[in-house]
């Protein structure tokens, strides 16, 4: 019955060795604009407003010029990124960047703000969409905008459960409405008011005039550049094409700078464009105004057209901020990739519990997906679905990443450059990035700071010091099974007439659970026979060769995971042959381990008449909350499911600590 309704909730199973299945997952540029760009390009939703806002009434015109620097900076970072992409294929973004260039100490931190600012992206996202429809609501409803938040996330969450692509698919109409209504905005923003450019460039040239003059050059830059500075958040999500390489289609590096281009492109004239038609038609809101500048220019934009009787204008007001807030909620969905993605990364090197590099049977990354979404409905609690609150903690993270990767690229180019004549291409295009991207995160910290900013470097901090008590813990743990290792792996059992019969089934088989060739199989084997002594005859090694988000990234993976696993049981049944046992082992590829591992004990106890099936488990000394969130119970939760259906399984103690 369980099994049913996950089907029905979260769809079918997919067998990650199947003909194929990279290329059906895998995103073309297109879709992968949609999936990894809509967060980037969502941000024009509330970055040009809260640039233009700090500016203050007085100084709107001078938004021109930080119009053509918003631009120019997506631009910049977009192909510094570029670079990035090109020297990692695979994928990992920010973290794997900062580890190999700069070291793990680098990796952890850019690492654990990619993971917090993926959290304010889904948070912000959310937020800022159900603003964008409130804005045409009743302001009686302005109550309910945190439940409709929260509900709306636990959607996303449940969808990006059932796959990538296919919330990917569900969401692809949005993103198009929201592109084709802005171009109109846009058009008819700018162009429609081509009479007006000529007096709004002279207002310009007449404003900053009369700020050098009032302020000074030194006064006016440091105007520009706080502006600047707060509509950061413009430029997040950029890193999110490099960060999940691994979902594009081959040749990855080619769809991977194509979809940074659309992304570049699209960004650069939608922010830019926005910020131009807030100079061009006098864009203010009122302070007991809960209407987004957004939702005032497309009114003063579009409120007005008419067709004959019908009112044109307010339906594609109504359509365009029903397809911005829309793209929020799609922009929402690069944090479940973006930040899932970077949690595997980073289980992979041990700073975070290794489950976050598990698989589902839908080949998603289910525990990533829900930490991201069930951390982020906390935070719009928190906040109060504030949007305000949020982006002061929002650019900052961002941006520490953005300097970590921009930093590590140009050491990178700097150490090659005796044998990479490009190297100097390179160097300046990442050296431009960081001086930009370090050059806001200065400002911004020290701008944000007192205002709550403060906040996202403590939440930052501790979950820095949470990682690397998690990797202490690991490296412990390494460090004692790699003894075992090195005592028992080296062992040699002689024998100068081995078993080589076939086991028979008619006679006592110990069925031993393996994962790798390693001191704790070793050592559960002669527990076994310590404790059994004569009774087996027979030795069966089982294992489930475990397809993880390390290993699915390629047909070429999985290929070499079925010939490490089938290599590692081949050493077992040797072992056993020479202590006297006939030996036989059996092993399949998958996600989930209990599952695939209860089939195959299932079928040997039809097989076998006497079978007793064991598997080895970490004991501690003091079993806390803590061992059991970074070890998973998988041992345990087989021999509960065996015994259930009458079939005799021990646990084979191994002491550790």
């Amino acid at each position: 019955m369980f099994k049913k309704l996950k089907q029905l909730f979260l769809g079918k199973a997919i067998n990650p060795t199947q003909a194929g299945i990279f290329h059906q997952l895998s995103l073309v540029a297109f879709m992968a604009w949609v999936g990894l760009g809509a967060d980037g390009l969502s941000s024009s939703s509330y970055g040009p407003e809260e640039l233009f806002r700090a500016l203050g009434p007085e100084h709107t015109h001078l938004a021109f010029y930080l119009a053509i620097a918003t631009a120019i900076t997506v631009f910049i970072i977009a192909f510094s990124y570029m670079q990035i992409i090109k020297l990692f294929p695979a994928g990992g973004g920010g973290y794997v960047v900062a580890s190999k260039f700069l070291g793990s100490k680098a990796g952890v931190v850019s690492g654990t703000a990619l993971i917090v600012d993926y959290i304010l992206t889904i948070s912000l996202s959310i937020a800022a969409g159900v603003d964008a429809i409130f804005s045409f609501l009743p302001p009686d409803w302005v109550g309910a905008k945190v439940a409709t938040a929260a509900i709306l996330l636990l959607v996303l969450i449940w969808m990006n459960m059932r796959g990538l692509k296919e919330s990917i698919q569900v969401l692809m109409p949005i993103f198009i409405i929201f592109l084709v209504t802005h171009v109109i905005l846009l058009s008819a923003g700018i162009f429609g008011h081509a009479n007006g450019l000529p007096v709004a460039m002279h207002a310009t040239i007449n404003e900053t005039q009369q700020t050098i003059s009032q302020i000074g050059w030194l006064g006016l830059l440091a105007l520009l550049l706080r502006a600047y500075s707060l509509g950061a958040g413009t430029y997040t999500g950029i890193e999110a094409v490099s960060n999940g390489m691994s979902t594009l289609r081959e040749p990855r590096v080619q769809t991977g700078h194509r979809t940074m281009l659309y992304m570049a492109i699209s960004l650069a004239i939608t922010a830019g464009g926005i910020l131009l038609s807030y100079m061009l038609w006098d864009v203010r809101v009122l302070p007991d105004n809960t209407q987004t500048l957004n939702a005032v220019l497309t009114q003063k934009v579009l409120g007005g057209w008419q067709w004959g009787s019908w009112p044109i204008g307010q339906w594609l007001l109504y359509l365009t901020l029903i397809s911005e807030a829309l793209l929020l909620f799609i922009a929402a969905q690069t944090g479940f990739v973006g930040g899932p993605t970077v949690l595997a990364n980073m289980a992979v090197d041990s700073w975070v519990p290794h489950r976050f590099g598990d698989l589902s049977d839908r080949l998603v990354r289910t525990n990533g997906i829900l930490f991201m979404g069930l951390t982020s409905v906390a935070i719009l609690i928190l906040a109060k679905g504030s949007v305000h609150v949020m982006v002061v903690l929002y650019s900052i993270n961002v941006f520490i990443t953005f300097s970590l990767s921009q930093l590590g690229t140009c050491l990178h180019w700097w150490k090659i450059r005796k044998t990479d004549k490009q190297w100097v291409t390179g160097f300046i295009i990442n050296g431009i990035g960081l001086i930009l991207t370090s050059l806001i995160l200065v400002v911004t910290t020290v701008l944000k700071f007192t205002q709550g900013g403060w906040l996202t470097l403590v939440i930052t901090g501790g979950l820095i010091g949470l990682c690397a008590v998690v990797k202490l813990h690991y490296t412990n743990i390494r460090k004692a099974l790699g003894r075992l290792d090195e005592l028992l792996t080296k062992l040699t059992v002689s024998n100068k007439h081995p078993v080589t019969s076939k086991c028979d089934p008619a006679l006592p088989t110990a069925v031993l659970l393996v994962s790798g060739y390693n001191g704790l199989g070793i050592h559960s084997i002669f527990s076994i026979r310590k404790l059994f002594q004569d009774k087996f005859k027979n030795f069966i090694f089982i294992s489930v060769g475990r397809v993880d988000s390390s290993r699915f990234k390629g047909i070429e993976e999985i290929e070499n995971l079925k010939l490490a696993t089938e290599k590692s049981l081949k050493q077992y049944v040797q072992l056993a042959q020479n202590m006297g046992y006939a030996a036989d082992y059996r092993y399949v590829l998958g996600t989930d381990v209990i599952e695939e591992s209860e089939k195959m004990c299932d079928e040997l106890a039809l097989k076998f008449s006497d079978p007793i099936f064991f598997a080895g488990k970490l004991i501690f000394a003091k079993e806390n909350f803590f061992s059991k969130i970074l070890h998973n119970q998988t041992a345990l939760e087989i021999q509960r499911r065996l015994l259930f259906k009458g079939n005799n399984m021990v646990i084979v103690p191994i002491r550790v600590l």
